[in-house]
């Protein structure tokens, strides 16, 4: 929508075309007398207002030559008293003995050559610099008086002159210095009352011309008030359908206001609302607006203070005539703002809003500004999807890097492994249905649970982050349900699982891993890469978790055990290893404290005694078991009564970091506060029929170890 602004705050009324005369449509021919008065009404109008305009550009031309001349002849009073000022200046250094300052030295000489050029330009017409130390051109003194006074201005001034050459130059004696203030003493009044009169004679040399333009102007503005009074009386009666057109064009601006989609208004160089606002205006904004109204007001209870003192700066700037609206456009503080308004029910809503600003010039002075809002909540919600996509498809590609750097028949080992249990997970969802008890389901829930953690802390361990946080969102879902303690077999079936997703990654996944094929077995090749796997996800989660970690892993023994069992220690490993680095290794300032080094020390070992049985340990030196610490959380969670928990020993109470649910992390997160990282290593261990043995000492050290036949 285009349109042309006036001076005042009101929105523009634009005429309708005028149609065409039936006489027109035919085509007859134009009828000049009709038209004859207000043609020849207007040739008079044109030539007299060219002759006036001619006037008033040469009058003016020579009133602006008169203005110069008039600031000059001050500058040449002003400039005779400054050098007088400054003879007096340098006697009074002489007299106290002290050395000339190189400022009043540079004043005197300023002014002195400033003087003289002046004078010659006065005299003959000359470029000279002018107040801003511009060039300008002055024009010789012409008139009668002018030059009588030019005269004796030039008669004082050259001896003046020729006795401060002297003091022009370096190395000046007093001698010199005595005799340039001597003259100065005795002529300059009279050299005042000269310049004095001078710049009268300039000022009344203007005023003459000023009042020439003053009698040309008032005959001109009689002229044109004769000439439009004669337009008036012929077409007073065309002024009824001219305003009828003009209401139409109201109308049909009302119209425009209350169906535009965007926030429209004026803005005044004050800050106020125009008289008119778009019907949008007021939905954008939440409230009821009002002419006259405080922009900033409305403004800042939508938007924070800083981003309101920020769009209070820039539209003072595109009120600031010498600003450049098209260099200020880029620098919008309130092109996108987080907005905080009331929906129709009075609840808060948070939107995205975009104000721009455009100049409404009247004169070339800038009268409104206009304001368009937009609601662009949409675009910037498109904007952060894409932005996540894009940021999916880096960290996919990085797994996918991440994938090709993994020993082959580790990346297959996996792939199998997760594919079946994914495969499981799909099956223990679709068993449930509508008739199955809330008890049924709860058991798919948590066998879900402990299958997708599994599968979670494996990709991790493989630094597959985009699987891991597949996992780990759909493990929230699965934990909502069990926060909630009511499920059916209808919910389960509804549970957004990414299966399809995870089995398509896993695909690709399974090409990778065939890209190489070797000689070694599965277990072999597993057991020769697990030491590196264990420690790096033992750095990946100590950084996650803002601590650092040194770990030890020796696992290279377990290339003699068989695949099945591997997956069993693998699984087992992996957990406590997380477990270690999130609930053990204290943070490295906590550490410190305690007298203890920067990093967590972890240490990951799976030996073979003689008698053949195996054993994994994880053991790391950070704070330890807490029972007081587990019997508060047990009470938090309203597990048991405090009389209950007081009966218990502490070897029961720590019993408990083995129950499903059961988590000292204050908030779940990635890596911890789930509650079944512990419950999958004893379901694990439970099916590899192993015993599991935890030493602990608060401060110190925790060790967990597994036991199990070959």
């Amino acid at each position: 929508m285009s349109a042309v602004f006036q001076s005042d705050s009101s929105f523009p009324v634009a005429a309708k075309p005028a149609k065409k005369s039936r006489a027109s449509q035919k085509g007859s021919s134009f009828a000049f007398g009709k038209y004859r008065e207000i043609i020849i009404a207007v040739g008079f109008f044109l030539l007299f207002d060219l002759g006036v305009l001619v006037l008033n550009f040469y009058t003016s031309f020579k009133i602006d030559q008169d203005t110069v001349a008039i600031n000059l002849s001050g500058r040449q009073r002003y400039v005779s008293q400054r050098v007088a000022r400054t003879l007096l200046e340098l006697d009074a250094m002489r007299a106290a003995g002290k050395p000339y300052k190189p400022e009043t030295l540079a004043e005197l000489r300023a002014g002195t050559k400033i003087f003289q050029i002046s004078q010659a330009a006065f005299r003959d017409g000359g470029t000279i610099p002018g107040g801003d130390g511009k060039p300008v051109y002055l024009e010789p003194v012409i008139s009668e008086r002018g030059r009588e006074l030019e005269d004796k201005v030039d008669a004082l001034w050259k001896p003046y002159y020729q006795k401060l050459q002297p003091l022009l130059k370096d190395g000046f004696t007093p001698e010199d210095l005595a005799d340039a203030l001597a003259y100065s003493q005795a002529y300059n009044i009279k050299l005042l009352g000269v310049a004095n009169d001078f710049v009268t004679e300039t000022q009344q040399i203007g005023a003459s011309r000023a009042s020439v333009l003053r009698m040309v102007q008032t005959g001109g503005i009689v002229l044109a008030l004769l000439n439009f009074a004669f337009i008036l009386f012929k077409f007073l009666r065309r002024l009824k359908t001219s305003d009828a057109a003009i209401e139409a064009a109201t109308e049909e601006n009302r119209e425009i206001l209350a169906s535009v989609r965007e926030g429209l208004f004026l803005l005044t160089p004050d800050g106020q609302l125009g008289s008119q606002l778009s019907r949008s205006t007021h939905e954008l904004f939440g409230k009821t607006l009002s002419p006259g109204q405080d922009f900033f007001q409305v403004l800042g209870t939508l938007v924070p203070g800083k981003v309101l003192s920020d769009g209070r700066d820039y539209v003072d700037l595109l009120f600031s005539p010498h600003v450049k609206e098209q260099l200020v456009q880029g620098i919008n503080p309130l092109a996108e703002v987080q907005a905080t308004t009331k929906n129709r029910l009075g609840q808060d809503t948070t939107r995205y809003l975009s104000f721009h600003f455009n100049r409404v010039l009247d004169g070339g002075v800038v009268r409104h500004l206009l304001v368009t809002v937009q609601d662009i909540s949409q675009k910037v919600e498109l904007e952060a999807r894409l932005q996540g996509e894009r940021q999916r498809s880096q960290k996919e590609f990085s797994m996918l890097l991440k994938a090709f750097e993994t020993e082959p028949a580790m990346m297959r080992n996996f792939v199998a492994r997760s594919e079946a249990s994914l495969l499981e997970i799909n099956d223990l969802l679709r068993s449930t249905s509508s008739a199955s008890s809330e008890h049924q389901v709860l058991k798919a829930v948590d066998g879900a649970y402990r299958r997708i953690h599994a599968f979670k802390g494996d990709a991790a361990s493989l630094g597959l982050d985009v699987l891991a946080t597949l996992a780990h969102q759909f493990e929230s879902e699965l934990q909502k349900l069990k926060d909630t303690g009511v499920a059916s077999g209808d919910t389960l079936l509804a549970l957004p699982l990414p299966l399809e997703d995870l089995l398509n990654k896993l695909a690709t996944f399974k090409l990778i891993g065939a890209r190489k094929t070797g000689t070694d077995s599965a277990a072999g090749a597993n057991a020769a890469s697990l030491n590196a796997v264990l420690a790096q996800l033992a750095s990946d989660v100590g950084a996650d978790c803002g601590k650092r970690v040194l770990a030890s892993v020796r696992m290279s023994s377990a290339q003699d055990m068989p695949a099945d069992k591997l997956d069993q220690v693998r699984e087992i490993a992996i957990q406590l290893v997380r477990n270690a680095v999130v609930h053990g290794v204290e943070a490295p300032q906590v550490r410190m404290a305690s007298g203890k080094a920067a990093e967590g020390q972890l240490q990951v070992e799976l030996v073979r005694d003689a008698s053949s049985e195996w054993q994994l340990s994880v053991r790391d030196d950070g704070a330890g078991l807490n029972a007081d610490r587990i019997r508060r959380k047990l009470e938090d969670l309203g597990w048991y009564s405090s009389e209950q928990l007081e009966s218990f020993s502490d070897k029961q109470i720590v019993a408990h970091i083995f129950k499903p649910g059961f988590s000292t992390a204050s908030e779940a997160g990635k890596h911890a506060g789930r509650g079944v990282g512990l419950d999958l290593v004893q379901a694990t261990v439970q099916r590899l029929g192993a015993r599991l043995l935890l030493s602990s000492v608060p401060g110190q050290h925790t060790e967990f170890k597994v036991r199990f036949a070959a």
